[in-house]
């Protein structure tokens, strides 16, 4: 038996911005602990900026995998479009950040240097994105499924 199911226009319009919303806010939640780490003067704990402010970004990216996943296959292909570019963009940044980041943290600016490079090479674009699909003329689509 064959079943329709309507898609609707918020729904692939959601999907479109959700990696790059999600992305952006793992970023900015990771920035924001290491500069509240920053804050704590104990010479001791100089490690602490950087305990704090890992874990968002690696939950992030375990968890971005799925969301990838389950929105690699949309039959809307613009979603599927604005998917594989946040991935590129997200997973290209944080791979290089991650050889790159001990060298670049022995320069003046330190591991601040590091987060505000993540911050210029993503935010901006990935939030370019979030407002270019919102102004894409989405619409509904009816999909067939089959029920056994």
């Amino acid at each position: 038996m064959v079943e329709k199911h309507i898609i609707t226009a918020a729904s692939s319009r959601r999907s479109a911005r959700l990696f790059n919303l999600l992305a952006v806010a793992s970023t900015l939640l990771a920035v924001t602990l290491f500069g509240l780490g920053q804050l704590v003067p104990d010479k001791k704990l100089a490690f602490l900026p950087m305990a704090m402010s890992l874990p968002p970004i690696m939950i992030w990216l375990a968890a971005s995998i799925f969301v990838y996943a389950s929105i690699a296959h949309h039959p809307n292909e613009r979603v599927r479009h604005y998917n594989k570019w946040a991935g590129y963009r997200y997973y290209a940044i944080v791979g290089a950040l991650t050889i790159l980041a001990n060298d670049l943290a022995q320069l003046p600016t330190g591991w601040m240097g590091v987060w505000v490079l993540m911050i210029l090479a993503l935010v901006p674009w990935a939030l370019y994105d979030v407002w270019r699909a919102g102004r894409e003329p989405w619409q509904d689509m009816e999909i067939l499924k089959e029920v056994h």
